[in-house]
């Protein structure tokens, strides 16, 4: 009998420690995005469910302002690594940008999005708040790319360009809650 409560026991903590070490992968892969170390540390990381409607929190954010990172290459169309962090508040609209993608084709995504824009059922993000992205066939030889949220924004409103290509900082998207700041190099 003895035998076998410790035969449980083993079980229990082999399987316990397997769960934590899957969560702490999870945690490290997720917060590749995120722009250093103490962004990483404090950042709520989040796995999305197969509806990519609902999510589990994996580790909660030290601080509610704090970023949230998540994994998104299981969503169709991704690559092998593709993590994205960003501001917590805006969480609804990360959802509903991943139930879109997990559409799997391009032009059916943005006609999903798009229709939620002109609609007014498309969520906005918070204003000024960054989006870190991280994608590539593996940790070894992704790329970073960064936007700044800036929904409404327009040419006449920030007195940036609306266009690329000036080599400077400018306004993807303009006039659209979808409006973001594009940075050279990135």
């Amino acid at each position: 009998m003895k035998s076998k409560i410790t035969l449980a026991v083993t079980l229990l903590c082999a399987a316990t420690g397997a769960f934590a070490q899957s969560d702490q992968v999870y945690i490290d892969k997720a917060t590749l995005a995120a722009p250093n170390a103490q962004f990483k540390a404090a950042a709520m990381v989040i796995r999305f469910k197969a509806d990519y409607l609902t999510y589990d929190v994996v580790r909660p954010g030290a601080n509610p302002n704090a970023l949230v990172c998540y994994d998104k290459s299981t969503v169709p169309g991704q690559q092998a690594v593709s993590v994205e962090c960003t501001n917590q508040g805006n969480l609804k609209r990360a959802t509903q940008n991943i139930k879109a993608e997990a559409l799997g084709e391009k032009a059916k995504s943005e006609a999903v999005l798009d229709a939620a824009e002109k609609d007014g059922t498309r969520e906005k993000p918070v204003f000024g708040s960054v989006w870190y992205h991280f994608r590539g066939a593996d940790k070894e030889h992704g790329s970073t790319h960064m936007t700044i949220a800036v929904p409404g924004a327009t040419a006449q409103s920030l007195g940036l360009p609306d266009k690329g290509g000036s080599g400077g900082v400018w306004i993807m998207n303009a006039g659209t809650s979808t409006a973001h700041l594009m940075t050279p190099g990135e």
